[in-house]
């Protein structure tokens, strides 16, 4: 995309009235601060979903998300969007997208940006619905595109940019979205996902020398009826010299403990064969292994790393309270690294800037102690590190958001070598998935669990990041106790932090 196409398409600022309608809605139903987390993004009112357009633009980190401003139920998708500086203090910015085209006019799907000649490109799947002579509707999806300023963004002329059509044939046209764009070697490269003839998820590769007109490249992965069936929020990137795939399948079916039912989202670790545009990759592997986790996307940083977040919830289990203004929101950002095949991540290292009021414990728990509080050990918005160092027992158990009503379970069991998050009692009233687990391995005979809290969620970072898992808790935020105990005795250390980071202005 030349600078003169885009600064023409940019003479356009004036607010189509969707747009403004949503904006003027957020402006005046926004929930209040302390009824939302402290430093997970969510939206200002309404329902949030996938991550989109994860971006460095003019030196600040922008987020867009799917968004339904108009209740905490999904509906017709928009963007919303907010920024930082540092992926802990977030600004709300003004609803990016409304669904208002012809091409679109049934949601605004998920997709990415990329900043190219001061400009912030968005690539985002356009829905449309067409009733049939027999009165069903049939729908269509394709790839559109919009370049704005940070706050206004246009959507171009030649919108749809990508058809279905372009396809290998028998490849799905009402399943066809989800864009990851970026640039490489002065061309612009997207992947997006698909399902081909069979039914079965497949990985398109498209590139382009202006952001406008497209060409299909290859079809850079398939599932096989392997993984699920769609893969949905496709990300291909370089990370520690290979080359990484996430994508997050529908309908997959549990294997053990790395899979489970419904919406997963998984990553292969592999290289890329650039002439031959081919993908060769190894077995796959699950994320996350909590209750609450779909559709990440990452970002390359200014000094270098590797940033992910994702949306933590789950599509099978609407966490939403009766009566909350807001639902969902996104996973505390997380670092990225290789250690061989396995996916390392930790919260950002920006977090640690917010930590206040350090307690520190070593202490030996022993089964007579019964469900042990230490002091200074409690709240809902913390960064805790405990440390399994020794000790004869078979199940340890920390009690997290505690009160007499109510908990939320992390259960170690040593010989089964298993991490148990367990949400039963954590004041749900719906008969919804409690409980999920992970295989988990002890390092010289340790354990080591670092808990981020954010009021209404718990992730969990297991030896630095080898294995991760994050819930959402909805528990009245009185309950405000921590508690240790185990079958035995254990040798353990705490480090607690409070987190001071209301991050969320607008």
């Amino acid at each position: 995309m030349n600078n003169g196409k885009t600064e023409g398409i940019m003479e356009k600022t004036e607010l189509t009235a969707r747009l403004e309608q949503a904006r003027q809605y957020e402006r005046q139903h926004q929930t209040a601060a302390q009824e939302r987390p402290a430093f997970h993004v969510t939206a200002p009112v309404g329902w949030i979903n996938d991550p989109n357009g994860f971006s460095l633009f003019q030196g600040e980190y922008h987020l867009f998300y799917q968004y339904h401003p108009y209740s905490s139920l999904w509906g017709p998708m928009h963007w919303g969007h907010c920024k930082t500086k540092d992926f802990i203090r977030w600004t709300w910015l003004p609803c990016a997208l409304a669904p208002d085209e012809a091409y679109d006019g049934q949601g605004c799907f998920s997709g990415s940006a990329v900043e190219q000649d001061g400009k912030h490109l968005l690539m985002y799947t356009g829905v449309r619905e067409r009733e049939k002579e027999d009165g069903t509707k049939e729908v269509f999806q394709t790839q559109c595109m919009a370049v704005g300023d940070g706050t206004d963004y246009v959507k171009l002329q030649e919108n749809p940019v990508i058809l279905a059509d372009s396809l290998p044939e028998g490849s799905s046209a009402a399943d066809f979205r989800d864009p990851k764009i970026w640039r490489e070697d002065g061309r612009f490269y997207a992947v997006i996902g698909s399902l081909d003839g069979d039914g079965s998820g497949q990985i398109a590769l498209f590139s382009s020398a202006d952001g406008t007109g497209w060409s299909f490249e290859s079809i850079l992965d398939r599932n096989q009826g392997r993984y699920g069936k769609m893969w949905e929020c496709p990300d291909f990137f370089t990370l520690d010299s290979r080359q990484v795939l996430i994508v997050s399948p529908q309908f997959m079916r549990a294997e053990g403990l790395e899979f489970h039912n419904g919406n997963n989202s998984i990553y292969f670790v592999g290289s890329y064969e650039k002439e031959k545009k081919c993908f060769l990759r190894k077995e796959a592997r699950q994320i996350d292994y909590g209750l609450d986790f779909y559709a990440p996307q990452t970002l390359e940083t200014a000094d270098g790393r590797r940033i992910m977040i994702a949306w933590m919830k789950s599509w099978d289990n609407d966490l939403t309270p009766e009566g909350a203004g807001w639902s969902g929101m996104m996973t505390v950002p997380r670092e990225l690294r290789l250690d061989g095949e396995r996916l390392i991540q930790n919260p950002v290292r920006e977090l640690e800037t917010y930590r206040r009021n350090e307690v520190r414990h070593a202490v030996r728990l022993t089964r007579e102690d019964g469900e042990k509080a230490l002091d200074g050990i409690s709240g809902r918005v913390l960064d805790m590190t405990v440390e399994l160092k020794a000790g004869d027992y078979e199940v340890f158990q920390i009690a997290l958001a505690a009160d007499s009503d109510s908990r939320t379970l992390l259960v170690y069991d040593r010989k089964r070598a298993t991490l148990t998050t367990d949400r039963t009692w954590s004041g749900l009233r719906k008969d919804q998935v409690c409980v999920r687990s992970a295989a988990v391995r002890e390092r010289e005979g340790k354990l080591k669990l670092r808990i981020v809290m954010d009021r209404f969620s718990a992730e969990v970072f297991v030896n630095d990041g080898e294995t991760a898992m994050s819930t959402v808790i909805h528990t009245d935020q009185k309950a405000q106790g921590i508690f240790f105990s185990c079958d035995g005795t254990a040798e353990i250390s705490v480090v607690k932090y409070d987190l001071e980071a209301e991050g969320l202005t607008f």
